[in-house]
């Protein structure tokens, strides 16, 4: 029997102190907040709240939605309503809410990254991008992504964080379960420079352009190819819970385009999943691109659009794009040989 925790609901839960928080985003912020911790209670419960993994329909970008995306949807539009956001764009709605006359700000959102994982008790999030209101609902998102003025996510696992940025570093605030409250518990997160790491989906290798071959190929061959020592690959097919990683350890995550149809622009949307992650990513001192070019340079066209996404320790991402330069160049040939990256590790 499904079990109904709004009647059982302090209203205080899911608090959070302001002070570091720009003052026209603090009560939006508190919003989020609050229905975040709400969200997490109701994750926890797991099947004693009902069948939350169920499919019930497929979105405009093409993916299944379960139970639990529609709930996370409602509950986020409805927690803003009233606050300065006026515009709100999700990847389970068509086109762009909107939830006041007038509001300064337009909230993009993914309400449940990782929703396919639900039913295996695995770590999924909430994922946001803060963008100044402009003279229309689409204006406010179809801009360069650099214009963000924060962004965010919240992680639902063994703890429930929140890790956010306004553009002066990134934090990391954690629920504690007893008060009710999110504590600051990381004020400036920074990605370690030196790691062994990388995520990627392997089983799609044979789809994947060469240079994203080439780069993996050097990483498996360890200790005795051109990087000089082993590394070890982690994929959980949860963005949130990648990142999460990625922003404590240092690593490199990878979703490159490939050549399957469909594929050619990756599956991650550059709205409410890539450009928010770049934001806290650059922010945090590592890098963020689609494998060549910032995604924080990249123009938004549309509320659904595709970009492929490789981000994370900064020399990582720039070694992939060094792969793309030296795969166009004449001399390519050398390039199958990779003697010019046996001096880096």
């Amino acid at each position: 029997m499904a079990v109904d925790t709004t009647t059982h609901m302090d209203t205080a839960y899911g608090a959070i102190a302001t002070d570091l928080i720009p003052a026209p985003l603090q009560d939006p912020l508190r919003r989020l907040c609050a229905a975040a911790a709400r969200l997490a209670r109701l994750i926890a419960m797991g099947e004693l709240a009902g069948d939350h993994g169920s499919q019930v329909g497929t979105n405009l970008a093409g993916d299944g939605q379960k139970a639990l995306d529609v709930i996370a949807d409602d509950l986020f539009a409805d927690a803003l309503r009233g606050s300065a956001i006026c515009h709100y764009a999700s990847e389970e709605q068509d086109g762009v809410l909107s939830l006041a006359d007038t509001g300064a700000y337009g909230i993009a959102i993914d309400p449940l990254d990782g929703s396919s994982n639900i039913g295996v008790n695995m770590s999924v999030g909430t994922i946001f991008a803060l963008f100044p209101a402009a003279d229309s609902p689409e204006a406010t998102f179809l801009r360069p992504a650099d214009q963000m003025v924060g962004a965010g996510y919240f992680i639902y696992g063994p703890q429930c964080c929140l890790v956010v940025s306004f553009g002066e570093g990134t934090r990391k605030y954690t629920l504690d379960p007893t008060s009710g409250r999110f504590v600051l518990t990381a004020e400036h997160m920074v990605i370690p420079a030196q790691t062994s790491e990388f995520a990627i989906n392997a089983s799609n290798y044979h789809h994947w352009r060469a240079p994203i071959r080439m780069f993996v190929d050097d990483l498996m061959e360890g200790q005795n190819g051109p990087r000089g020592r082993a590394f070890n690959m982690r994929w959980i097919a949860s963005l949130v819970a990648e990142t999460h990683r990625i922003l404590t350890r240092g690593g490199v995550f990878l979703y490159p385009g490939d050549a399957r149809p469909g594929y050619e622009k990756g599956r991650l949307r550059l709205l409410y999943e890539c450009a928010p992650i770049a934001f806290l990513v650059v922010q945090a001192q590592g890098g963020a691109t689609d494998g060549m070019d910032p995604i924080l340079s990249q123009p938004i066209t549309s509320l659904h659009q595709r970009t492929p996404f490789v981000f994370g320790s900064a020399d990582k991402v720039a070694r992939v794009t060094s792969y793309h330069d030296l795969a166009d160049r004449p001399d390519a040939a050398l390039f199958s040989k990779r003697g010019l990256f046996r001096s880096a590790k």
